[in-house]
């Protein structure tokens, strides 16, 4: 299999088609510039890409006659800012309808592990299944050192190419310091998860102090799998196997996952009925707040951070939920700047109705059943601000 990657991807990426492209922290990298290359050369393709955590130096977007991602993560940041990529606005959950309808791919270009009967995704699905049921081909780079974490079955023999074999290993979430700010923040939010809740705990200081300082077991159920769950198995605190789309740790994480069945596609994750069925709680961070409770992930007036991914989905269906609870945990400043804003530097991710607590440092506030003016006084509070003008709602 080794040296037909180049003539595999040539004969494979034609004239006017779409490809998609693996994404997290298994991604294809060793053919990528290789996938740029026949991009090239056959002209007018289309590149879809994914949540892109590390910078990929074989990525030419200039290859491509349009290049689009679901989700800007760190490694598109530079290909963002400067207009080679575009970043529509796009909820995790609607990314099936557009796989399924404009961006339907011909070729998905991703990394697969041999599994008894064949082949499945590895370390990420997300939507990746979701491309193959949309039609795509699936040009795969056989990897076995990354972890057997697909919940799914091998996928059909007749929709699987290889085009080559990798070495590679799962790249490392680098963990953010945990400060003072983050471990308050989880001790206010520890008490508002019930016993057995379904828990959104996400990657990151914050999610990460959580699990720290949690005493009853619960169920994970989040985008990212962040290596905290191995925390929860090892105190006896983790119900069930988690749910998820991407693995987000390290090696520690990895081995953990390694023959588990932990990753789903999109449609079974962001699933609002299968989320609001048992208390669910969601706790979501944020760039800022406005004084309504509506929240910016996606960026600050210099530059976009991230995007959307399943931050309003998840604060949606925990709204909905009995015994659930949408949460927004955020220090009160960020770099000597106060998170709590008048005014959104980018356009709402998250409207103020799909917040339901707020959790920073200095404490909670509770905004259920509170009205506009009710809840600009209670975040005005809880900064320790003078409050805005409450004459409005």
């Amino acid at each position: 299999m080794k040296g037909e990657t180049v003539e595999s991807l040539k004969d494979l990426v034609r004239p006017g088609a779409t490809v998609a492209l693996g994404d997290g922290f298994g991604a294809p990298t060793s053919v990528t510039a290789d996938l740029c290359a026949a991009a090239a050369r056959a002209g007018d393709v289309r590149l879809i890409l994914g949540w892109v955590p590390e910078a990929d130096p074989g990525l030419d977007p200039a290859a491509f006659a349009d290049a689009r991602t679901v989700m800007p993560g760190w490694g598109l940041r530079e290909h963002v800012d400067r207009g080679l990529i575009a970043h529509p606005p796009v909820r995790m959950s609607a990314v099936p309808a557009l796989l399924h309808g404009l961006w339907r791919p011909d070729l998905l270009v991703a990394s697969v592990v041999p599994v008894p009967g064949g082949y499945t995704f590895a370390s990420e699905v997300g939507w990746l299944r979701t491309a193959v049921a949309a039609g795509a081909l699936v040009a795969g780079v056989v990897s076995p050192n990354l972890p057997r974490a697909d919940a799914g079955p091998p996928l059909p023999a007749d929709r699987v190419v290889v085009i080559g074999e990798s070495d590679r290993t799962a790249g490392t979430l680098r963990p953010s310091p945990t400060g003072p700010d983050q471990v308050a923040i989880a001790r206010h939010l520890a008490p508002l998860v019930p016993e057995g809740a379904r828990l959104q705990l996400g990657f990151g200081p914050v999610p990460a102090a959580l699990a720290a300082e949690l005493r009853v077991p619960v169920r994970i159920d989040s985008g990212p799998l962040p290596e905290a769950v191995v925390d929860l198995d090892e105190r006896g605190l983790l119900l069930g196997d988690p749910v998820g789309m991407y693995l987000v740790g390290g090696p520690r994480l990895h081995a953990w996952a390694d023959g588990r069945p932990l990753l789903h596609p999109v449609e079974h994750v962001l699933d609002p009925g299968r989320l609001s069925a048992d208390p669910f709680v969601a706790v979501n961070t944020a760039v800022e707040i406005d004084h309504d409770g509506q929240v910016n992930v996606e960026g600050t007036a210099q530059g976009v951070l991230g995007g959307i991914g399943g931050h309003s989905d998840y604060a949606a269906a925990a709204t909905r939920s009995i015994g659930g609870l949408s949460v927004i945990a955020i220090p009160t400043r960020h770099r000597d700047r106060p998170t709590l804003v008048e005014r959104l530097s980018r356009p709402v991710t998250t409207p103020s109705q799909d917040v339901e607590v707020v959790v920073t440092e200095r404490g909670v506030a509770d905004l259920r059943g509170l009205s506009r003016a009710e809840r600009r006084a209670a975040l005005a509070d809880l900064w320790d601000i003078a409050p805005p003008d409450t004459a409005r709602g």
